[in-house]
């Protein structure tokens, strides 16, 4: 099986132990070392054998010591050594060039494995998805064989999370659809990856899944398949299994992981841990099992990525779990009594009643000013002018109305409520202040609010990396709604997880502003389908939808948006 012998080079990797020699061992060709004896052994052997082969002639070529600070190619230098096996090492380093931390592989030219190594890195290379780690270089060069990749220090290796716990039945369910997706795409091109362990996978932190090592791993190990495409579909089905049990689906332990009971054969997840999502463990042992082991089941096994990943799209899509709230703590009622300046007192028992006190006596001006109306309008009666009366006693009750009563309530010092009413977007425009060109698609931008889900405007492609390659903070579209207008909502529908911010302009703004400093931020989200709610509704003409983190996509990290909805 090929899980076996990768479970063998597993154990080797752990070793650490072996040299970096000019000449790898024969067994180390295979990939299969049976121990640190036998390989040191069947070096010596390997190494006389070429001795005397060459009959006095020059020895063979050995790598140059390496250490922290050397330099490659004049631009790469190493940081830390992360591994040291079979001849090879891999290494930390930095692209003093770009400024960025990047990954290496070394290996000296003389290598057994060093010409495998560089064809399937260069087969990598032109795969160019982003859903793997990009390999960035390879060449061969003063007796070295090298293969620069990506280094993601902001990504998780699937290692690390299931140390800490099975994943969440929706993580769980991204994991096996974007890995199987990614993997089914590589296999089209007619690449294999053959070493698709927990460490093998990387989660960023938007929830992204991406691959490294395709190819390459397998060539540095001198791992190979009859059937690939089998060895890989069973190799997701086993990172989807300790996905869902925290346990390795093999009677081995692997990868910091405890495996099966020996000698009760594959258990059905559902078996090995309570509360398992059925759909999931149903996918995991179809990827899994291929040898009557599915035969009471109704479903066939996969067999291939594509088959696992068409599998997985048929199923009920799994959603995410709901946002937890913490309830507020109780209210607590407290008393206050009389005398005690509104300090909180406990409520005594009633046993004395409880004397009201007078009505405040009202003051000698008052009493005044009533004797001298109520005279006045005795004699206003007397004498028949009932003009004169009618407006003593409207000027009475004007003086008598207290004075938080007499101001007229100001309409504009209310607080505007939503109302949920649909806001009409005059126009709008692609606003990427950053970029070289100022344009994001333009054509493009009436497909974001046309009310049609199936038309939608996209950003550029950027590559590396899923923040607009680095290059640039974000882009985004500015919503003309042609006068201002009262906002409480703006709903965004992206065709993939997209981070996005809204932000607003001042309702004294006439004009479409220019800079990003022009707007003020409201609020940010995360999702496929967001809600851009700012803390109160608010006044505004121009809304600017400001796009943060994409989503990967076809040729590089790329934003969608399919539709757009403003509500007051």
């Amino acid at each position: 099986m090929a899980e076996r012998s990768t479970a063998a080079v597993d154990v080797a990797d752990n070793s650490g132990d072996d040299p970096l020699t000019a000449k790898a061992d024969t067994a180390a060709t295979d990939g299969v070392a049976e121990d640190q004896k036998t390989a040191e052994k069947t070096a010596e052997a390997t190494e006389s054998k070429a001795v005397e082969r060459q009959s006095g002639e020059q020895p063979p070529i050995t790598a140059p010591e390496l250490h922290s600070g050397h330099k490659l190619a004049r631009r790469y230098r190493l940081e830390e050594c992360v591994t040291r096996l079979d001849g090879f090492s891999s290494w930390r380093a930095v692209d003093e060039k770009l400024r960025r931390a990047v990954g290496v592989h070394l290996l000296p030219a003389d290598h057994p494995r060093a010409r495998s190594v560089l064809a399937a890195a260069r087969s990598s290379a032109l795969l160019g998805d982003p859903r793997f780690v990009q390999v960035l270089d390879a060449v061969e060069e003063n007796d070295l064989v090298y293969v620069v990749h990506e280094w993601l220090p902001d990504s998780t290796e699937l290692t690390a999370l299931l140390a800490a716990g099975p994943l969440e039945p929706h993580d769980a369910y991204q994991l096996v659809s974007q890995v199987s997706q990614a993997m089914a795409a590589a296999h089209r091109e007619g690449l294999a990856h053959l070493r698709l362990t927990p460490s093998a996978v990387l989660r960023s932190s938007t929830g992204q899944y991406r691959i490294r090592g395709l190819a390459v791993n397998a060539a540095l190990r001198g791992i190979t398949a009859e059937r690939p495409q089998r060895t890989d579909t069973e190799a997701i089905g086993a990172l989807l299994y300790a996905a869902l049990t925290q346990r390795w689906p093999y009677e081995n332990d692997a990868h910091g992981l405890s495996g099966l009971p020996k000698g009760v054969g594959l258990l059905p997840p559902d078996q090995v841990r309570a509360g398992v999502h059925r759909g999931l463990a149903e996918i995991a042992m179809r990827a899994l099992a291929n040898d009557g082991a599915t035969a009471s089941r109704q479903e066939p096994p996969c067999t291939t990525p594509d088959e696992l990943a068409k599998a997985v799209a048929a199923m009920p899509r799994v959603k995410p779990p709901e946002p937890e709230f913490t309830a507020p703590p109780e209210y607590q009622h407290t008393t206050y009594q009389q005398g005690t300046y509104g300090r909180p007192q406990p409520r005594p028992p009633v046993t004395q009643p409880v004397v009201v006190p007078p009505a405040p006596l009202e003051s000698r001006t008052g009493r005044a000013l009533k004797w001298a109306v109520s005279a006045l309008l005795i004699a206003a009666l007397g004498l028949g002018s009932w003009q004169i009366a009618d407006r003593l006693l409207n000027q009475t009750k004007a003086d008598e109305t207290p004075p938080t009563q007499q101001l007229p309530q100001d309409k504009d010092n209310k607080e505007p409520k939503a109302d949920g009413k649909p806001v009409a977007i005059e126009t709008a425009h692609d606003f990427d202040p950053q970029g070289s060109d100022g344009s994001e698609n333009p054509q493009d931008i009436k497909n974001a609010y046309d009310g049609d889900p199936n038309t939608s405007w996209t950003t550029s492609s950027y590559k590396g990396y899923s923040k607009f390659g680095n290059l640039k903070d974000g882009v985004g579209i500015i919503l003309d709604l042609g006068k201002v207008q009262q906002v409480a909502k703006v709903e965004v529908s992206f065709n993939g997880t997209t981070s996005a911010e809204l932000r607003t302009t001042p309702e004294s703004f006439s004009s479409e502003p220019s800079q990003l400093g022009d707007f003020t931020k409201q609020t940010a989200g995360t999702g496929s389908q967001v809600g851009l709610v700012p803390p109160k509704p608010l006044k505004t003409r121009y809304v600017l939808v400001w796009l943060t983190d994409l989503p990967a996509g076809e040729g590089g990290y790329r934003g969608e948006i399919s539709d757009i909805k403003i509500t007051s």
